[in-house]
């Protein structure tokens, strides 16, 4: 009579030392986030974007990032049938490009369609190095960095320029969140943000904001009248 122990043992042995449903470590982290070595399969490509490291809010050069560059081993941003980016890959490839958009873009008061097409090269580049970007490629990747950069201008003026305008001390260095900031870059955008033509162009955009949160809230009312009424019985 075999016993239940001795059972287990064979069942383990006979699938290479695992019981069935087990999932080793290795095999969890597979899942999460698949690699390909970039050493095997292209060619290094070069970029003139450095890895320093710099202090502030968001600025570290994620060291997991810059280690598998040097190692020549990209995670594979993968996505679902929708074509959504999904998984861990794809969070850290949107964290790191808002590392580049914020400190490789330059803080000027301009659209993106102004940017210099190298430092827009520049940041492709560095994601391409890290990821098997994939869907959407290059396109994907400058839309995500127009976006994050654009992001950070609305946060810089919402919250580090407009609520000091009478304090200039506040205002004449950038902000101990954001050291990695030059000061002449840093002058020229709070100069841009306290001129009258962007006084004028910010309280449009408050007021169109505020048209909308009304007609929102009429609808929303109207909507709720209209299923109260239409759960009413009908009387005859």
């Amino acid at each position: 009579m075999i016993s239940q122990d001795q059972s287990k043992d064979s069942g383990s042995k006979k699938n290479g030392g695992k019981e069935l449903g087990m999932v080793t470590p290795q095999e969890k982290s597979s899942k999460k986030m698949k690699f390909v070595s970039s050493a095997e399969t292209e060619p290094t490509s070069t970029t003139t974007i450095s890895e320093d490291s710099k202090s502030g809010r968001g600025m570290s050069t994620m060291p997991r990032v810059v280690k598998r560059k040097l190692q020549k081993i990209k995670p594979i941003v993968e996505y679902n049938k929708r074509g959504k980016g999904i998984g861990q890959a794809h969070s850290e490839m949107h964290s790191y490009i808002g590392v580049l958009a914020r400190s490789r873009v330059p803080l000027v008061d301009k659209k993106w369609a102004e940017i210099p097409k190298d430092i827009k090269e520049q940041i492709w580049e560095a994601v391409d190095m890290a990821f098997v970007v994939g869907q959407g490629g290059k396109n994907s990747v400058l839309s995500s960095a127009a976006k994050k950069w654009k992001d950070f201008k609305s946060t810089l003026t919402r919250h580090y320029i407009l609520p000091y305008i009478n304090d200039k001390e506040r205002l004449s260095q950038p902000p101990e969140t954001y050291k990695f900031i030059e000061k002449a870059q840093w002058d020229a955008f709070v100069a841009s943000r306290l001129s009258k033509e962007f006084e004028s162009v910010h309280s449009q955009h408050s007021q169109i904001g505020r048209n909308l949160s009304t007609i929102i809230d009429c609808l929303e009312k109207d909507m709720l009248v209209w299923r109260i009424n239409w759960r009413k019985p009908c009387l005859g």
